[in-house]
């Protein structure tokens, strides 16, 4: 639905799961059923090696703190040299995928949002001693409750103290400060820079420098030209002069981002009741939000279903004491309950064959809310002798899982039964975070 930065992969969608589990490197048993985004990085260049150190150093000495990303764990895959960071899903998207749809953002949203990113950034300036070096809209993500927060670490580098400078050119050229094109040494100034471009495109809709003959003629456009100023009739003078100080040629003269945070433009709308959540619903498609979150859940549901012995007692976590689960004409209560009935009917599809047994494959999936928070979906399709989970349904094409047509599978040749399942999904205590409420299996042998 959105063009994250980072690439999103989401944990249960993809087959990785099985080697999140195997490898026990991402303590998040607690809740395997929370939406995730994942950053990944091949690690056979060193370049890359530090890259993805740098973002688990900063996620993890910065976990949970206001304006930042949350981490939740990585996980590495000796296989692929793959290295995996399982973030917060920021169910919003970015700011940038705001203003395509919104085309700008009002100035007092913007003020409220700014107030978090502002927190995350001074975090990284004056605690973590960090430049982040690419501060863009594309990497300033929202949830749902209107949180803004700063993602993608891997370009940040660490100074040793704040006086320090940096001198290497890395990071988007499109939002680079002038001190960082002339390949001088730069500092926490240059995230203001890119700070002040980031805010005047969200509250303009417009990126405030012509960017249509290439890289160079941009580079001399933010060397030769004068700073990008809002227009003064359009826009008020706080915000007006929020940009000009962010935008100021000479480094030394930009604001920290603690004076940042007792600029008028912050305290100008410090008062104002704005519904940032009512906001960012509005650029959320709900009904694309039901389909992925109802694919999400049911896709990792049936990974973990036809998965190894190892990873099976996860399956627990789906479920709370109030959970039911009706099947055969007989209804199950609570985690214990549904758990020990699943490992019935899975052990049955299991069979006694070393290779293969009976595996799902998703042929159709429907969902709908259910209430204010929930989501029904409806789930049928195939059992088939193999040892692979499958999904073959229209419209369903989860990332990192093979097609039918990459596999060459006739699915009615080797069909052995047909099921039909419901489950009625609740949002969880934790954030991002869903278990079963209810759910009823129905499965017809051939």
């Amino acid at each position: 639905m959105f063009n994250i930065l980072i690439q999103v992969l989401y944990v249960v969608v993809t087959t990785y799961l099985i080697h999140i589990l195997q490898f026990q490197l991402v303590n998040l048993s607690h809740c395997f059923s929370q939406l995730l985004c994942f950053s990944c990085f091949l690690i056979s260049l060193q370049e890359k090696r530090q890259q993805i150190l740098n973002e688990m150093r900063t996620l993890c000495e910065a976990c949970c703190y206001p304006g930042l990303v949350e981490f939740q764990g990585a996980f590495y895959m000796p296989d692929s040299g793959q290295i995996s960071i399982a973030l917060e899903y920021m169910d919003g998207g970015s700011l940038a995928d705001v203003i395509r749809v919104k085309k700008f953002i009002p100035e007092p949203v913007l003020s409220h949002m700014l107030q978090k990113v502002l927190l995350g950034l001074r975090y990284l300036h004056e605690v973590r001693h960090l430049v982040h070096r690419d501060i863009k809209p594309a990497n300033l993500l929202v949830n749902l409750k209107g949180e803004a927060k700063i993602t993608d670490f891997g370009v940040s580098a660490g100074l040793d103290n704040t006086m320090a400078m940096c001198a290497t050119f890395v990071g988007t050229v499109t939002y680079m400060s002038p001190e960082r094109i002339r390949n001088e040494n730069y500092s926490y100034a240059a995230d203001i820079w890119s700070l002040g471009l980031t805010i005047l495109e969200c509250g303009t809709g417009k990126f405030p420098y012509d960017v249509n003959e290439g890289p160079a003629n941009l580079m001399l456009q933010i060397l030769d030209d004068p700073s990008p100023t809002p227009p003064e009739d359009a826009y008020t003078p706080e915000f007006c002069s929020f940009i000009n100080d962010c935008l100021q040629k000479d480094a030394d003269a930009r604001p920290t981002c603690e004076q940042l945070l007792s600029h008028p433009f912050i305290k100008r709308y410090l008062k104002t009741d704005v519904d940032l959540a009512s906001y960012v619903k509005g650029v959320v498609d709900p009904t694309e939000r039901l389909k992925q979150i109802a694919e999400m859940l049911a896709i990792h549901y049936y990974l973990l279903f036809n998965g190894s012995d190892g990873i099976w007692h996860h399956m627990k976590t789906f479920y709370m004491e109030q959970s039911t689960f009706s099947f055969s004409g007989n209804v199950y209560v609570g985690q214990n309950d549904i758990f020990d009935s699943l490992s019935n009917i899975r052990k049955k599809l299991k069979g006694d064959r070393p290779r293969e047994k009976i595996v799902h494959v998703v042929e159709k999936l429907h969902c709908r809310a259910n209430g204010d928070t929930g989501v029904a979906i409806r789930v049928s399709g195939s059992f088939i002798v193999g040892n692979q989970f499958l999904v073959c349904g229209e419209g369903i094409k989860p990332e990192g899982m093979p097609s039918l047509d990459e596999l060459s599978i006739d699915i009615p040749s080797k069909r052995v039964g047909q099921f039909r399942e419901q489950f009625i999904m609740q949002p969880g205590n934790l954030m991002s975070c869903y278990y079963i409420s209810k759910q009823d299996l129905y499965i017809i042998q051939s």
